[in-house]
This record gives structure tokens, sequence and C-alpha cells, in this order.
């Protein structure tokens, strides 16, 4: 390992101009961790928040950007068996995936699936964590159900159209354009909304479509359509805020339909929790990278001197699937 690596940070909240690209000493495994170099790191919508001042580390973690991550274990903690050097892993991490070396505990590494190159390896671990926790862990989706997907071309949601059809579910989505629209039909989504021009909730209500889980990004903006929307005994997850904070909730027509709302995070649960949400994806999810019906759609790669590029595409929203950095 090189003395000093590489790695993005963030002096001063701002736009993409506020990256910095640095050099930090390398990181040293505590005695539960392990030392991956980072081939490729996904860039996630959190980490523009981060950039913006608006969602901090957890305590203890690094200030170095990125979520998730694929490389090469180089190094473990006292604790962790040495058989992890030189395996090729895929990383749920707390901050650090923007940087040439991540230290992260090892239950929240695993095994890169077999058929998948470490490019889209690198924007896998994030994505497929948010939704298996969300969708399959929280709001417990069921084959034969259907799930409402605000967002279809993100990271989030093209993982989530594959996750959900994997599993026997059925999908409709929410997207900007026509042509994102057909993005997802071609992933499996049996319908696509294009909200510019389309309400979504007339859309579904004119198809009869009543879904039993929602994921959403957007919060209080569509809060009132989202509850309006779900079945009886759906399940309203949130999970992003781009559509504002604070909204009324009718509480009347929630318990009329026995549904629920749930607003969860990834990024600060306790390691016990990742670590059980990453042994989860090696059992359920793996099997379907594996065999091609689930794989991380790449849109672009950047080099580390290019992450403010990588920043405004998402900023833009002119992508469709991961943005991914290597280091």
């Amino acid at each position: 390992m090189v003395k000093d690596m590489r790695a993005v940070v963030v002096n001063e909240p701002g736009g993409p101009e506020a990256l910095t690209v640095t050099e930090l000493p390398d990181p040293e495994p505590a005695e539960d961790e392990v030392v991956v170099r980072v081939s490729a790191a996904g860039v996630n919508r959190a980490d523009l928040l981060q950039r913006r001042g608006f969602y901090d580390p957890p305590p203890g973690a690094t200030p170095v950007l990125g979520l998730e991550a694929a490389g090469e274990v180089v190094a473990v903690g006292a604790s962790v068996d040495d058989s992890w050097i030189g395996r090729h892993v895929v990383a749920l991490l707390a901050g650090g995936g923007y940087a040439e070396l991540v230290a992260v505990p090892v239950g929240q590494v695993a095994p890169m699936p077999e058929g998948l190159d470490e490019v889209a390896a690198g924007g896998l671990m994030e994505t497929a964590a948010t939704v298996w926790s969300n969708v399959f862990m929280t709001a417990g989706l069921r084959p034969g159900e259907l799930l409402l997907v605000h967002g279809g071309t993100s990271g989030i949601g093209t993982t989530a159209i594959q996750m959900a059809r994997a599993a026997g579910a059925r999908v409709v989505v929410t997207v900007g354009t026509e042509e994102k629209a057909q993005v997802c039909r071609d992933l499996g989504a049996e319908l696509a909304i294009v909200y510019r021009e389309q309400d979504f909730r007339e859309v579904l209500r004119e198809q009869g479509l009543e879904p039993d889980v929602i994921l959403d990004i957007m919060g209080a903006k569509y809060l009132d359509a989202n509850v309006r929307a779900l079945a009886t005994n759906g399940r309203l997850v949130v999970i992003g805020m781009q559509g504002g904070v604070k909204a009324e909730l009718d509480l009347g027509r929630l318990l009329t339909k026995r549904a629920s709302v749930t607003a969860t995070s990834l990024r600060a649960r306790p390691v016990a929790e990742k670590s059980a949400i990453v042994a989860d994806l090696v059992e359920h999810v793996w099997p379907w990278v594996t065999d091609g019906r689930v794989r991380p759609l790449v849109h672009a790669t950047y080099a580390l001197d290019e992450v403010a590029d990588a920043h405004q595409v998402l900023e833009d929203s002119s992508h469709v699937g991961k943005v991914v950095l290597r280091p």
C-alpha cells in the first residue's frame, strides 16, 4: 500500500466545485475491519447532500465521501481471518468510497458476485442494500404484489425494478421522460408514468392499479397522493425528501386502508444491522445477480479528478442507472 492515498473531501459546503481531491494517510484497519483497495465507487444522491452540508457522516466515520465500493482486500484487523486478503469484494460504507483505500467493518463486506465486472460492482451495494432493507425487510413485498417506485431510472429505481421482478412481484414506476419510461419497461415494469405529463395517482386509478408497496424518494410532495394510491394493507416507505420534509397526513384514510407509512435511512444504522442486510443480500440477491436477473445499469464512469462532473450528472438527473468513480 502507498503511504498516502488520494481521496475526495469537502472543505466548505457548496456545489460540485466544492469537491476537493487531496492526499490523506492510508487507513489502518480496526480490530474487526478490512482495508479495501478501491477499484470502483458508486455516486449516490446522499453524497450530493453531504457535499451541500445537509448529511453529515455518522460519529466516528471518515469525512471522505462515498457509500459503496468494489475492490480488493489488502489488509485485515486483528480479529479478521487473513484469508480475506486478496479477495475481490463489494462493501457497504458509512463513508470513504471516493478514495484509493477504505477501511470497513468486515460484516459490511461481501464477495463480489460472479460474472460482475468491477465497474458495475462499484455501483451495486448501496442500491441493493437500500432496496432489500426497505422493499423486502421493512415493507415485506411478496410475490404477486404490486410495487410502485418513484424515480424509476435512478440507481435505486433500476435496481428495485429488477429485484422486485426477480422476486415475482409486479412493478410500476414514475419517470421524467418517455425515453426513461422505455428503459423501465425494458427492465420489466408493466407501467411507466411520465410525471411531467401525467398525474401518477390518476393514471393508477384509471388503470385500476393499487400498489401494495410504494418506494418513495419525494417525501412531502407525494405524501397525500401516495397514501391515496395505496391498496388496503399497503405499505409506504419514504427514503428521500426531494419534494420537501413537511406535509399533512390523513390518518383517517390511513386507518381505513389499514396502511402504514415508514421513513428510513441506511447510513447511520449500527454495524450489526448493516451486517445483517449484507448477509441477506449474499443469500437472497447475489443468486439473482449471478444468473443475470439483477444487473447494475452503469450510466457513466469518471476518474477521481472528474468527481465534480460526476456530481453534476446527478444534479441534472440526466443519468439512467449508476454513475461510478474509478479512483
